[in-house]
């Protein structure tokens, strides 16, 4: 990706998390937190990688971001200044699970070599 597109990806992070915490009313958004965002050459799409902190509310927190999406993405053409604001789809980032995943695959084997 050119130096623009990651540039405009970065502060698009950075004003969706504002949009999320501060203006959006829904409650199953509030805890949502913006870990990246994939811009495409064009500046038509953008995909918002998002995590929840409550796992159990994934499935609601994905409708509610859907439904928020045409509000947040009227928000962001008042806050970032390019000619076309993208189309937002919000994409539910599992690297951190599975960061988890191997981090806890380590300990198992760290364990088992400490027991031997």
């Amino acid at each position: 990706m050119s130096v623009k597109i990651d540039r405009i990806a970065s502060n698009l992070v950075k004003e969706i998390s504002y949009i999320l915490a501060n203006e959006v009313k829904d409650q199953d958004i509030k805890f949502v937190t913006v870990t990246d965002c994939h811009v495409t050459n064009d500046l038509s799409f953008a995909k918002v990688y998002y995590t929840v902190l409550d796992d159990s509310k994934k499935e609601s927190t994905k409708k509610a971001l859907k439904n928020a999406a045409g509000f947040i993405r009227r928000e962001l053409m008042d806050r970032v200044e390019i000619r076309h604001t993208p189309e937002l789809e919000f994409v539910y980032d599992e690297s951190i699970d599975y960061g988890k995943k191997i981090e806890n695959i380590i300990e198992e084997i760290h364990k088992e070599d400490i027991e031997k």
